[in-house]
């Protein structure tokens, strides 16, 4: 039995979509007027912007709390490392005295 595109690569539909969609002169047709370029672009970020949802105050809080605790966790682990292969190569590399 031969397997086919799709029952071998688990495409998602979303990536087979063009970027935006093509209706007028600025929206994928290729013009080449800079003008349209910009305010294809200029509508996309605020179309983008409007998606964004501000984090509570509780949530905001929380969040800098979390990030905090990972950078500090991060300072303590890779300072251990640092100690600990420091003292291997200093055990290692000196010369014992005779």
């Amino acid at each position: 039995m031969t397997s086919t595109r799709s029952d071998s690569l688990h495409v998602n539909s979303s990536q087979n979509a063009p970027s935006a969609p093509h209706t007028g002169d600025a929206q994928g047709s290729g013009s080449k007027n800079p003008f349209l370029a910009i305010g294809l672009f200029i509508r996309q970020v605020i179309a983008e912007l409007r998606k964004v949802v501000v984090p509570s105050r509780r949530e905001l809080i929380l969040y800098s709390i979390t990030v905090l605790l990972f950078v500090a966790f991060m300072i303590l682990l890779i300072f251990g490392l640092d100690a600990a292969f420091s003292w291997i190569s200093r055990i290692a590399f000196t010369v014992p005295d005779v």
